[in-house]
């Protein structure tokens, strides 16, 4: 896990309880019907939102937003260049022998069908066609958290209003409307925590994750129409690098630029 994250969760949950205690004993903030409400609507609101076939995979997301291994784009310019360097020198056709080398199926896939002579458009088109299915499924999974997100502080305004009206219902004993609307905001407390300090931040992490992914497979699919088109393995690389910020692009690049 990125250590990033750490600090972020438990940075900000400790800020949140600090201010908690700060204002008071901590039992007064707890409501069990108050998070039962926010918590279980904020969930069961997403059946509403999403097939359930795509909610099964809510666990993975979660995963995947916590626990991402960051790959290298420089290392993958390097394998792209190399593989280009092999197939100018020895024909595209030995790429095959360095498929079985290769742990990410997306490179895999695209070196196979150059190699297997397949026409270049309809290997861009398939994929291309890959990729736009890989950012619907991100698109889906950051959705949840946007949706819990959007979801979570009106719950909460809606159990902020049951109490008030439940409260203002019987007002025989004024010492008892105090206590009585404290419980009653508890549900709008609530739903502001879950959708700002755990949904919305994880739907902006999933947001970013997804930007990594579809630039590494972008410079993939790049790579292998350069390859296939029998490109020189340093214009390869230019081309490769013009994905990178300036900042880490090859001097000689930073003054063409």
């Amino acid at each position: 896990m990125d250590l990033g994250v750490l600090f972020g969760i438990i940075g900000t949950w400790v800020l949140i309880f600090w201010a908690l205690l700060m204002g008071g004993r901590m039992d007064i903030y707890i409501d069990v019907p108050s998070v039962i409400l926010v918590c279980g609507a904020s969930v069961t609101v997403m059946f509403l939102c999403f097939p359930a076939a795509r909610l099964k995979n809510f666990i993975g997301v979660v995963k995947k937003a916590f626990f991402w291994k960051n790959s290298s784009i420089e290392k993958l310019i390097e394998d792209m260049v190399s593989y280009a360097e092999i197939a100018r020198r020895d024909g595209i056709l030995s790429l095959e022998n360095t498929t079985k080398d290769i742990e990410d199926p997306f490179i895999v896939q695209g070196i196979q069908m150059a190699v297997d002579g397949t026409d270049p458009e309809l290997i861009e088109q398939i994929m291309t066609t890959d990729l736009e299915n890989l950012v619907d499924r991100h698109d889906t999974g950051k959705g949840m958290f946007d949706a819990i997100g959007k979801y979570a502080p009106a719950f909460g305004m809606i159990g902020t209003l049951v109490g008030l009206v439940a409260m203002l219902s019987d007002l025989s004993d004024p010492s008892s409307i105090g206590a009585g609307l404290a419980v009653a905001l508890l549900t709008t407390m609530y739903g502001a925590m879950i959708s700002n300090a755990i949904a919305l931040p994880i739907a902006d992490r999933l947001e970013r994750r997804s930007s990594e992914e579809v630039l590494y497979k972008t410079i993939i699919i790049k790579g292998v129409m350069s390859i296939q088109s029998g490109d020189n393995p340093r214009i390869v690389e230019q081309k490769l690098r013009t994905f990178l910020p300036p900042s880490q692009r090859p001097v000689e690049d930073k003054e063409a630029a």
